[in-house]
């Protein structure tokens, strides 16, 4: 029953709509414009780069916060879970699952990247670094967010067991195949995004 709770929990600050929120602030429906994405990048591309600036940090928030609240309420036994991995793995799915199916825009929500970046800022931040880092390289020689974000999520798990080999960090095995599974997410969320790729007609970021 615990775990329900951490669930509806997570969820619920996770499908917060950032993005929505701020167009509406600025007077129009994100979904309206551009890509039709309530994320950070739509919002950059549709409102500017404070606004896009804005988003981004408040969806990683509602990655880092549900995670990280669970992490510290089990281990001051506020709430009482066997496993502390399973409970994180619980609040992370749950916290992007909200951002991606939001039940305040009726299910139709972001890709989750920003949102999976602060939730494995708290379950595992060797990894997180690795491919946070990873991202920026992409993204800086491609300019495409999507082929950076792709990369980035894809080999999460490669990066966790690099950093527990190093011995920079401990990764245990349920939190390794967890980011597998994230990782996948993110590639079939992107579907749509690879096709551009292929095909050459992806948008790309310009050089100021």
């Amino acid at each position: 029953m615990t775990y329900i709770f951490v669930f509806i929990g997570a969820y619920l600050f996770g499908a917060t709509p950032w993005g929505f929120i701020i167009g509406k602030m600025r007077g129009i429906d994100i979904r309206e414009h551009g890509s039709g994405n309530i994320g950070a990048t739509n919002i950059t591309r549709t409102l500017g780069s404070i606004p896009g600036k804005i988003c981004f940090v408040l969806d990683l928030l509602k990655g880092l916060i549900p995670v990280l609240a669970t992490m510290l309420l089990v281990k001051h036994q506020i709430i009482i879970i066997a496993n502390i991995d399973y409970a994180m793995i619980i609040a992370t799915l749950a916290t992007v699952i909200g951002h991606m199916f939001p039940v305040y825009l009726k299910f139709k929500g972001g890709k989750g990247i920003s949102t999976t970046g602060g939730a494995l800022l708290a379950l595992a931040p060797g990894a997180f670094i690795c491919s946070a880092l990873l991202w920026v390289i992409v993204f800086k020689t491609s300019r495409y967010v999507s082929l950076a974000s792709i990369i980035a999520a894809a080999t999460l798990p490669l990066n966790a067991w690099i950093m527990n080999i190093a011995g920079l960090s401990k990764t245990t095995v349920p939190l390794m195949i967890f980011l597998a599974i994230l990782g996948l997410l993110a590639i079939i969320r992107h579907t749509s995004n690879i096709k551009r790729l292929l095909n050459g007609t992806e948008s790309r970021f310009a050089k100021k």
